[in-house]
């Protein structure tokens, strides 16, 4: 119940930031679209900008949720390429990029917005199990560590989504991974 209500709080507040802004949107906003008291918002958050820490987890579920969908019979680089595909739309479709961007900013001088980064995340170890399976079956390339491969990886994600920010949302963030991210992931094929 206590899971359910958190995530309740989540969900609704990164989508009043989507529609909003989060400038624009209040404590007493995600209160009332969330259907909880005051008290019950202040158990789980000492302020909005404690939600700004969960976005983490809110990419968290949505790669759970692509892991239960997988289509089969795709190679590793095939399932990367998809992940990275529908990751983007989702964050196009439900993300404000000006909020990605200053949380990006914010992972360089902000220790407390470092969830994106810590390797113990479910995404972290989603991409390893997915690389560690193309190298067990030759497709992927035996010439740099899995570890840092999901470093590559993720470094093309993110600076997808930084020319996204960038551009102040202009360009379709799915549309460009589409066409950039099988180019990036070619340094992982084995040659």
């Amino acid at each position: 119940m206590a899971k359910d209500t958190r995530e309740k709080i989540v969900n609704t507040a990164w989508k009043l930031f989507y529609e909003e802004g989060f400038g624009e949107t209040t404590i007493n906003d995600i209160i009332r679209e969330a259907d909880i008291s005051k008290g019950t918002f202040y158990y789980y958050f000492r302020s909005k900008d404690d939600l700004l820490g969960t976005l983490s987890e809110i990419l968290d579920r949505e790669y759970q949720r692509l892991e239960s969908e997988e289509p089969e019979g795709m190679s590793c680089l095939e399932k990367l390429i998809w992940l990275n595909y529908e990751v983007h739309v989702f964050m196009e479709k439900t993300m404000d990029y000006r909020l990605l961007a200053y949380l990006y900013s914010a992972q360089i001088v902000k220790e407390s917005f470092s969830a994106l980064l810590n390797r113990n995340r479910y995404y972290y170890r989603y991409i390893e199990k997915i690389m560690e399976e193309g190298r067990q079956n030759g497709e992927l390339t035996d010439k740099m560590p899995v570890s840092e491969m999901v470093r590559y990886f993720s470094m093309c994600e993110r600076a997808l989504v930084t020319e996204w920010c960038m551009n102040n949302g202009a360009l379709s963030l799915g549309e460009f991974s589409k066409r950039c991210f099988p180019v990036m992931m070619q340094g992982l094929k084995k040659e």
